[in-house]
Formats: structure tokens, C-alpha cells, sequence
């Protein structure tokens, strides 16, 4: 059975469209959950809105969202007039252009949804869509009302169905060239780089999800059976220090010790509990 929709409207491409609905890729509600609790009680904890200065609670009438404009001073906006700016939807997702699929920049990726056909009517046409952006390698651009705020998608062949990604705004993308600006250029060559080529070749391997392990997620459900079984909570291996060592020295021991590995297998799934 399929999950439940997030979302769904029309796909449209010129006079082409076809129903659509909108699934989460991607969910956090596996991991363990903590929340706060009185020690004495062991009651659970509740927020409470008090006034910053004077400390004491605020009745939900008197709540209101507030842009600050200099130091302590805030313009007060109502619920009523937030909601005025949100954009109309009219529930339609119109692709606006095609683009090569090598020429997507992955850092400006946000949410990814698997993006399928919303009744058996639309399939066809859906079908057709996915075929022909398949052959061609491209990406689809669309735009529309998601979750309050438009935001633009960007729609790939995947499968059956598509991967559709919101993108991140050009604002809230930093710069690369900020963030690398103090790295100096260094010319590597000779013996130097064919070692590290030779490393990189003896690690090779597949993009395995699978064996991708949340290390703070298992710690955390270890420490919480180790709790209810009335066992000492495990101990963290301290970290060993690394020695000071010369590159090219690291670099021929570590060719030394990779001599005649095969390439990198899977890792096995860690099961849990």
C-alpha cells in the first residue's frame, strides 16, 4: 500500500496534464525519540510562553509574531495578515523548462518527494513524460505552492515514477569561494599523487545507503536498554591520537598496506537492539 500523499495537484506541460501526488523521500521519525521530564517526577515537561522581562506566563490572546526593527522594538503582524501573503495555489505544477542533468548542482538540493501518478486516468501521460525526459537526460524545472510558500522543484526520472527535489533559494546557498578563500594552491605531482591514486583505487566500492550507519542514533538506543536492563551505561573508546607524521612516509605505508586488497565490499546492515 502506498504511504500517504503530501501533496496533490496537476502536472501540466503546455496543453499536456495530468494528475500528480507528492510523497516523502526522506523521514526522521525512525530515530529515538528524548524529551524533557521533571527528575523528581518523572513527569513530562511542557513549553510555556512567559514575557521576557517581567517573566510571567501570556495568555494565547496576547501572543502575536513581531519583525524587530531596532533593538527591542518589534512591528506586530496577526495571524490574518501572515496568512494574506501566502500565495494562491491553485494546485497545478507547470513545468517551465528542461535542463541537462549534468549541469544540476546537487548543493542547492532541499527536500527530496518520489513524485507519481495521482489515478489510473493519469498514468499515460505521466508515462510518457518520464520516457521521453528519460531519453533525453534531462531534469524538469516547476514551480508551485508547496507547504504555504512556493518553491521551485526540480524533477527527475527515477524508476517507475520521478525524484522531485525543492531547491534551496540562491540567497540561502553560502559561497564556495568564501569558504575555500584561504586554502593556498599546491601543485601535486610525481610519485606523490600516483600513491594517492593507487589508495583511492584499493578503496573503491558502491554507493550502498544500506550501510550507512547512525552511530549517535544506535549509541543513544544502547545507553536507553542498557538503562531499563539496570546495566552501566557502555563506555565511549577514547579516540587514539594521531601521530605528527610525514605525507609522502604515510603515503607509502598506507600504498604498503593496501598491496594486494581487493576493492572495498559492503558493509552489513546494523540491526538494531
Amino acid at each position: 500500500m502506498a504511504p500517504r500523499a503530501s501533496w496533490k495537484g496537476r502536472m501540466r506541460l503546455g496543453e499536456i496534464a495530468f494528475g500528480v501526488k507528492l510523497y516523502t523521500a526522506a523521514a526522521t521519525s525512525d530515530r529515538v525519540a528524548l524529551y524533557m521530564v521533571n527528575r523528581r517526577t518523572g513527569n513530562r515537561l511542557r513549553n510555556e510562553m512567559v514575557d521576557s522581562e517581567t517573566g510571567k506566563p501570556v495568555a494565547d490572546e496576547d501572543e502575536a509574531m513581531g519583525y524587530e526593527v531596532d533593538s527591542g522594538d518589534y512591528v506586530l503582524l496577526e495571524a490574518g495578515e501572515i496568512a494574506a501573503t501566502i500565495p494562491d495555489s491553485d494546485k497545478s505544477l507547470p513545468i517551465e523548462s528542461f535542463l541537462s542533468c549534468a549541469e544540476i548542482d546537487t548543493l542547492y538540493f532541499d527536500r527530496p518527494y518520489y513524485l507519481a501518478p495521482a489515478d489510473p486516468a493519469s498514468v499515460e501521460a505521466f508515462a510518457l513524460l518520464r520516457e521521453g525526459m528519460e531519453r533525453k537526460q534531462v531534469a524538469a524545472l516547476a514551480r508551485t505552492v508547496l507547504f504555504r510558500r512556493l518553491r521551485t522543484l526540480l524533477i527527475r526520472p527515477q524508476g517507475a515514477g520521478f525524484i522531485a527535489n525543492t531547491l534551496n533559494f540562491d540567497y540561502q546557498v553560502r559561497s564556495a569561494e568564501k569558504a575555500f578563500a584561504d586554502i593556498p594552491k599546491i601543485e601535486i605531482q610525481g610519485e606523490m599523487l600516483d600513491l594517492a591514486e593507487h589508495i583511492i583505487g584499493t578503496k573503491l566500492g558502491d554507493f550502498d545507503p544500506s550501510s550507512f550507519d547512525d552511530r549517535y542514533d544506535a549509541a543513544l538506543a544502547d545507553l536507553v536498554k542498557a538503562k531499563l536492563e539496570g546495566r552501566p551505561p557502555p563506555r565511549r573508546k577514547e579516540p587514539q591520537r594521531e601521530k605528527v607524521v610525514d605525507l609522502m612516509a604515510a603515503l607509502r605505508e598506507s600504498a604498503k598496506a593496501a598491496k594486494g586488497r581487493q576493492p572495498v565490499s559492503k558493509a552489513p546492515k546494523r540491526k538494531a537492539g
